[in-house]
């Protein structure tokens, strides 16, 4: 177990969540609460054994939490284990067959296609980028001083002007908020699930959430089909930017030589769009609620950030405890709640057979709160990722981002773009959550979200 000795238990911020249940749930009371809010559908016994195996109305069902049995499952036996139909059922219609949905060779070839786009030099290219955004948000909300935001909303602004500047620095062929508002528009529409999906009934019969999601769906192919024309005529003008989006357009299988396809390329395209910056944006409204709740990190991040701070903006390699705000913010509240994957064949996890065609389960919401993993694991404490408490943490105790071969290919990205933005607005600006604020409980939506919003009264530090 992690132990830390600062600051003092008593002192900690531990954010309210849905309880676990001491008592299994009957099928339709399961249904009904795995379609408001799957995170409040965890037993306690998830959070105290390394593995739980049980029957229930997805069929059989393994949730594994040993760091050591997901290492097996992600990376030693990863081939073993695709993502599972309801997965792709619910994702698939909106995101189409990119990285995140894709399966076997189709999938290995996009990876090894695009893997290059994300390395280390060329997301440390766009530090200048995530530098203008983070300082044109905290002129935003520094003017805003004295007034009440919705955090929720602002984030989804910097994370998207991100996306402007570093996929589309030519801009998006539509207003970038109404982008922000469709891709909430699908996220809500698609993520409770649905019963239909559960037993199976075939794709054929209508989902109402995925009805609902149409128009956004709709949306977004008309951004990237206008997208990806307007760069092409650059492109063969030889007047393209270097950016993401001509980086991936260009983009070859380093085996094969070969490029993506039109549906590969829009498929990934609004992968990057929708997921990427969805998430983004929740784990930095997240760090600045727990902020706004814990003093003594606060005055620590402000006092950091403000000896960091350059003409040019900020370093990540200067601010060390904000990147442990960040990360321990997506431990808390991790940006995917819950992976799963299907089994190809018959296989056995530790000593738990597992059927083929069954469900095996790792939900970082779970894991990041495990009772055998983490010291006083529902309190903020950032010092568990700062200095050399962070390399103390296994690799496969804390998965913001995945593990194995299907890892978020934009992880380095997101965490750089994380920590700039979370600078440049705590530099900027104090923000205080209200008194009479509705209770922020984290709603799952296929990402996780603050249920109720994030509106908070701003303060200018400046």
């Amino acid at each position: 177990m992690l132990s830390l000795t600062t600051p003092a238990p008593d002192a900690r911020f531990r954010p309210r969540v849905p309880p676990p249940l001491r008592e299994p749930m009957g099928l339709f009371a399961f249904l009904r609460a795995a379609r408001a809010n799957p995170i409040t559908t965890w037993m306690a016994d998830h959070f105290t054994m390394p593995v739980v195996a049980g029957e229930g109305a997805m069929g059989r069902v393994t949730v594994v939490s040993d760091p050591d049995l997901i290492r097996y499952l992600f990376v030693e036996n990863a081939r073993n284990y695709r993502k599972d139909d309801l997965q792709r059922r619910v994702l698939a219609p909106g995101l189409g067959n990119g990285l995140l949905t894709a399966e076997g060779d189709e999938w290995r070839l996009q990876r090894r296609t695009l893997a290059p786009i994300f390395n280390a030099r060329t997301v440390e290219g766009f530090a200048p980028a995530m530098n203008a955004a983070g300082a044109r948000i905290a002129r935003r909300l520094a003017r805003r001083g004295g007034q009440r935001v919705d955090v929720a909303l602002e984030m989804t602004r910097v994370t998207l002007d991100v996306l402007e500047r570093t996929i589309f620095t030519h801009g998006l062929p539509s207003d970038p908020d109404a982008l922000g508002r469709a891709i909430t528009r699908f996220l809500e529409a698609v993520g409770p699930i649905d019963p239909l999906d559960v037993f199976g009934v075939p794709a054929v019969v209508p989902r109402i959430g995925r009805l609902r999601a149409r128009p956004a769906i709709r949306f977004f192919a008309e951004v990237v089909d206008e997208l990806i024309e307007r760069r092409r005529r650059l492109m063969r003008a030889g007047e393209a930017p270097q950016d993401l989006l001509t980086l991936l357009l260009a983009a070859q299988d380093p085996e094969t030589g070969q490029g993506l396809t039109d549906l590969e390329v829009k498929a990934n395209i609004v992968t990057f769009i929708a997921a990427g910056h969805e998430t983004t944006a929740n784990a930095l409204g997240w760090a600045l609620y727990c902020l706004s709740q814990d003093e003594a990190a606060r005055a620590r991040l402000e006092a950091e950030v403000d000896a960091a701070a350059g003409a040019d903006g900020f370093a990540v390699a200067d601010l060390p405890f904000a990147k442990a705000v960040m990360e321990e913010a997506m431990r808390l509240f991790p940006p995917v709640p819950f992976m799963s994957r299907q089994a190809i064949a018959e296989d056995r996890i530790g000593r738990i057979k597992i059927p083929r065609g069954s469900l095996v389960m790792v939900a970082p919401y779970v894991l990041h709160r495990h009772r055998t993993l983490w010291d006083d694991p529902d309190a903020f404490v950032p010092d568990r990722f700062h200095g050399a408490a962070r390399a103390a943490i296994p690799r496969f105790a804390y998965l913001p981002f995945g593990a194995g071969p299907r890892v978020c290919i934009g992880q380095s990205f997101s965490l750089q773009e994380q920590v700039i933005a979370l600078a440049h607005i705590v530099h900027a600006v104090r923000l205080a959550l209200p008194a009479d604020h509705a209770p922020v409980i984290p709603l799952h939506r296929v990402t996780l979200r603050p249920e109720h919003g994030l509106r908070m009264d701003v303060a200018r530090r400046h």
